[in-house]
């Protein structure tokens, strides 16, 4: 009989264990939960910060002439070769004035898209970059114009054009339009029938 009671006994402070073990664990859960909440409002409130900054009408003007400013020292640089280096158009364009910033563009690849805009610390110097206009780098000439600044939302709009694929497959119709036949039909014409009794 004792023991049993002793087996129930530690059977019972096991179980106490164990509850006390999940208590502070489940405890321990709830505290990083807490922390994890804190740092996410925390995160929220600089977000909503920056985004209540970037929607005031004066930051939003400031920005845009910010930029016109910097585009007012910068040059357009087309026909780049794709193997060129932002130190080559840098040294190319040195004898201009101090270069600032070279940027190649490339696409989504990492490859050059073969054009580069050259950013000058002085106003100055863009007027002597424009003079370096049909001038060779790698045996390509360089074509050289004044940087524009891009107005948000005046995107140029180009109408799209079905592909030439779909213009080969019905000869009749003419470019840009569908054939009102279906996909590949071609009209036929038939002879008209003439009455003959003795046929």
């Amino acid at each position: 009989m004792e023991q049993e009671e002793d087996v129930y006994m530690a059977a019972a402070e096991d179980t106490t264990n164990t509850n006390e073990a999940e208590i502070d664990d489940m405890q321990k859960r709830l505290k990083e939960m807490e922390d994890e909440a804190a740092a996410l409002r925390e995160m929220q409130a600089k977000v909503e910060t920056q985004m209540a900054s970037t929607q005031d009408p004066g930051s939003a003007a400031a920005m845009q002439a910010n930029r016109e400013e910097v585009d007012s020292r910068s040059v357009f640089v087309g026909n780049v070769d794709y193997s060129c280096t932002p130190e080559e158009v840098q040294q190319h364009f040195q004898s201009c004035g101090t270069v600032n910033r070279i940027t190649i563009r490339t696409d989504k690849f990492g490859q050059p898209k073969g054009y580069a805009y050259v950013e000058f610390v002085e106003t100055e110097a863009v007027q002597e970059a424009l003079l370096l206009n049909e001038s060779e780098l790698h045996g390509r000439h360089l074509k050289v114009t004044a940087k524009r600044t891009n107005i948000p939302g005046m995107k140029q709009y180009r109408p799209r054009r079905p592909n030439s694929h779909m213009r080969a497959r019905s000869p009749i119709v003419a470019p840009y339009m569908y054939s009102p036949y279906g996909y590949g039909k071609v009209p036929r014409f038939r002879m008209a029938m003439r009455y003959s009794p003795y046929y």
